[in-house]
């Protein structure tokens, strides 16, 4: 007791003597003297220590600083159960809660098998504020606010590895995170303008009924093509590519389209050719897409009836004025809109042509560089019909798939067809019964159409015979 005693009062006579002193330093030592020792001693200290700190400020003097926003995004993805305080946002253009570090909280981030530690602090700065006012910005006050800033702390013998790789890192990673929480737009156009609504179409690649090895085929594709920026640097050549998707009606053509959007998070474009004019308001169109995007011409074969190249008629200049010849899109400005000069005013876009008739298209669109991949969207195949049972019924098997599947090898059925029929019942046994009956039903169709073919072409016979 004598000792913890003893140990009391030493200590409270130590922070009494501190306590005197500092006063008596701040009565007599001026203020400039005092700065001057204190930062030579933080210097002093800073020396002494192994770690390095970076400051990231909100603000790059009155615009955002990128990397403070690239990096309280990444953060939100951070937050451990060990954080006491963190802030959660909804944003209007964002389909999920953006979570950010609040004041004060740190949070330890492991790359590359090294320990960097944020921490978000904030001081008092006098800050201008400006007035916008015709395009031109106007001093008006500045007011006392509150300026947030990151500190990045680590050991100083990474300082390479913070600048050139870590940091790099946190700006892509916050790009995807963004990509990934945006909602994506479906752009149509009237005039030479793009109209956007919000895209929520849920198709996904697992949604889809297609075989396995296509979908791979397609998804591996995309994901090569977006990783190739240097790639068509290097070559040459505008980073974008375009894709054919051709077969019947019905067959899941717009869902693929959904299912890439949603895959890239990409926005949509539907260019409506009918409602363009001339090849100058195509152009237009094509320079107000953006980079990141996904433009679809849908039933390219009856949208416009466009003229051949090798057969454009020449016209007597005195009979057809400049202003009629441009009053119309061409299948040659329709080729320089996919694949010459104008192309490339844009990066990383995918352009999507659909077609029932495949072979009605003329022959310069399909080469590679216009429509460099081909797929075929056909009748629904047993995978794809369990596909189908899963996303409308949640079955992985059932007795009637065996009759099913075997059916449907045999007849035409689109998975458009196949999937209304699903839907009219929630019942999954009425509902795959009324499939047999659908694929029954065309069964017949498809054995009686010959027999009426027959007896057509016995008719021909028989009226050429008369009249002769």
């Amino acid at each position: 007791m004598a000792t913890t005693k003893t140990f009391l009062t030493t200590a409270a006579s130590v922070a009494a003597s501190a306590v005197l002193v500092r006063s008596i330093a701040n009565d007599l030592v001026p203020e400039s003297i005092q700065y001057y020792l204190s930062s030579t001693l933080a210097s002093l200290v800073a020396r002494l220590s192994s770690q390095l700190t970076v400051v990231i400020d909100e603000l790059d003097g009155i615009t955002t600083n990128q990397m403070y926003k690239a990096a309280e995004i990444y953060l939100g993805t951070k937050v451990s159960p060990s954080t006491r305080r963190f802030r959660v946002t909804k944003h209007d253009d964002s389909t999920a809660l953006d979570v950010t570090m609040d004041r004060g909280e740190d949070v330890v981030d492991v790359f590359q098998g090294v320990r960097f530690r944020w921490r978000l602090l904030s001081r008092e700065s006098n800050r201008p504020i400006f007035h916008t006012h015709r395009r031109r910005h106007y001093f008006v006050d500045s007011t006392l606010s509150e300026l947030r800033y990151f500190e990045l702390t680590f050991h100083r013998k990474h300082k390479d590895l913070a600048l050139k790789s870590y940091l790099p890192h946190v700006l892509d990673q916050s790009k995807t995170i963004k990509e990934q929480a945006r909602t994506l737009k479906l752009y149509t156009n009237e005039d030479e303008m793009w109209t956007p609504v919000n895209l929520h179409h849920p198709a996904t690649f697992d949604t889809l009924a297609m075989e396995d090895p296509l979908k791979n085929e397609v998804m591996e594709d995309l994901a090569r093509f977006v990783k190739r920026k240097e790639f068509y640097r290097r070559i040459g050549k505008a980073w974008k590519r375009g894709y054919l998707l051709h077969g019947p009606p019905g067959t899941g053509k717009s869902s693929l389209i959904a299912a890439m959007a949603n895959f890239l998070r990409f926005d949509v474009y539907d260019l409506e050719l009918t409602e363009v004019r001339s090849n100058s308001m195509l152009r237009s169109l094509l320079v107000g897409t953006s980079n990141r995007s996904i433009l679809v011409v849908e039933d390219i074969d009856c949208s416009l009836e466009l003229q051949k190249r090798d057969a454009e008629k020449k016209v007597d200049k005195d009979k057809k004025s400049s202003n009629d010849e441009d009053d119309k899109v061409t299948l040659s400005g329709l080729l320089n809109f996919v694949d010459g000069l104008w192309s490339s005013c844009g990066d990383e876009r995918i352009i999507v042509f659909t077609t029932n008739y495949k072979d009605r298209l003329e022959p310069a669109l399909l080469r590679p560089g216009r429509m460099d991949v081909h797929i075929h969207m056909s009748y629904c195949s047993p995978a794809g019909f369990r596909v189908l049972a899963s996303n409308y019924h949640r079955l992985r098997d059932h007795p009637l798939f065996e009759e099913i599947e075997a059916s449907i090898k045999e007849v035409e059925v689109t998975p458009a067809e196949v999937a209304e029929e699903l839907m009219k019942s929630d019942d999954a046994e009425v509902a795959l019964r009324g499939l047999i009956k659908l694929i029954q039903t065309k069964k017949k169709q498809a054995s009686a159409a010959p027999d009426q073919n027959e007896n057509q072409e016995g008719g021909r016979k028989l009226n050429d015979e008369g009249q002769a």
